[in-house]
């Protein structure tokens, strides 16, 4: 599955009403061949639960990243967090998900909803297994994910939305599930399908949640290929070759900077059309050129994506597209490209150091281009994106 397609994890939270803190905690850990996700709803609300969940899931994912199996895993946090002696409850409880990248994957569950597999448009039933671990019971499953196949994670948050309100019982698993097919056949992302699921959740609950809500999504998609060249190539005789990768890479074509822009014309023999908008007085206006999806400026406008994939990463209402990036500008556009449409990219970075970035006697890595670069990267890898830098 690796080379064919690529698993897509996001996931949203909204805490409970009148808290600062959520009681749910994710972790999630990419491999070149595995992905792990944990998923902990912690006892009662605010900070205990936020406390609770945290160290669960930081306990489980720090030991099965190590190789440690499942049973011993779940053996040290029984035994690290003991079932509460009042309400005989356990002070927090787990999913976890491994999905290798060639779709095999490996389910265990304990005490949190059943998780749900999406396929061709319909909730599949899953084969569980119980397995005793230390006077706890485990539900585990094993099976092999397919193109498009989605699976959901949610804390009790979920099945619990609209009890009391909207809905006297909740939501009730099968009726997300349901839900959960329809959002499948018609978003592609990771993203997008968990805000459709939490939003309909918040509106559930009035916008008062009554539990801590956490929504966790794997989508099994296509590979979609960014290759985005900026910066002209510290030894221009390298303009020709650099513009022949980009030119034969298999994703959509985004070119960042002037002097970039100049080389890709001059190579490929055409023009540079230049849009004289200013949509947002903060960021300079695109450009076109045949072949090329996105031309932008360079510097400003990767700075000014770089800071709304910063907000995008650390806001609650993460794929809120159409408020925060609805805009024609550079920044935006390039935004959108990189968050809907991207889960590989290659970047091709020019080393020349551009006077008016930096005195040309500094060392070419701390050049301001650079920097913003490095950002990207790390930005674009918090999203689970696969990136490759080519520095030229």
């Amino acid at each position: 599955m690796s080379e064919e397609y690529f698993v897509d994890i996001a996931y949203r939270s909204i805490n409970k009403d009148g808290e600062e803190l959520c009681g749910d905690k994710v972790e999630i850990i990419r491999e070149d061949n595995r992905n792990m996700i944990v998923m902990a709803d912690g006892l009662g609300s605010g900070v205990k639960a936020n406390i609770l969940s945290t160290l669960t899931s930081k306990i489980v994912i720090s030991m099965l990243e190590g190789g440690i199996n499942i049973y011993e895993t779940v053996d040290t946090v029984i035994h690290t967090l003991p079932v509460c002696k009042v309400r005989k409850l356990a002070y927090s409880t787990f999913t976890i998900a491994e999905i290798f990248e060639d779709g095999r994957t490996y389910i265990a569950e304990y005490d949190n909803p059943p998780i749900f597999l999406i396929r061709d448009g319909k909730l599949v039933d899953l084969k569980r297994r119980e397995t005793q671990i230390s006077n706890t019971v485990v539900r585990e499953c094993n099976l092999t994910l397919q193109k498009n196949d989605l699976l959901a994670i949610v804390s009790d948050g979920v099945v619990h939305a609209g009890v009391g309100g909207i809905l006297n019982l909740g939501w009730q698993w099968k009726n997300v599930g349901e839900y959960l097919c329809k959002v499948a056949l018609k978003e592609k992302s990771a993203g997008k399908i968990s805000k459709a699921l939490i939003d309909t959740c918040e509106y559930l609950y009035g916008d008062k949640p009554g539990d801590d809500t956490t929504v966790v999504i794997a989508k099994v998609r296509k590979p979609e290929i960014v290759d985005l060249f900026t910066g002209p190539p510290k030894d221009s005789s390298n303009d020709a070759k650099t513009v022949e990768n980009l030119m034969n890479g298999k994703g959509k074509k985004v070119v960042c900077g002037g002097t970039a822009a100049k080389i890709v014309a001059r190579e490929l023999n055409r023009e540079i059309i230049t849009n004289m908008d200013f949509i947002d007085p903060e960021v300079p206006p695109t450009a076109e050129i045949e072949g090329i999806d996105l031309v932008t400026e360079g510097v400003l406008t990767l700075s000014k994506a770089v800071e709304k994939i910063k907000r995008y990463i650390n806001s609650p209402y993460k794929d809120n597209l159409f408020y925060s990036f609805n805009k024609n500008d550079g920044a935006s556009k390039l935004v959108r490209l990189l968050i809907e449409d991207c889960t590989h990219l290659n970047l091709w970075v020019g080393k020349a150091i551009n006077p008016a970035h930096q005195n040309p006697d500094f060392p070419a890595d701390l050049s301001i281009k650079l920097k913003v670069v490095q950002e990207l990267v790390a930005e674009m890898k918090a999203l689970g994106t696969k990136v490759n830098v080519i520095y030229v």
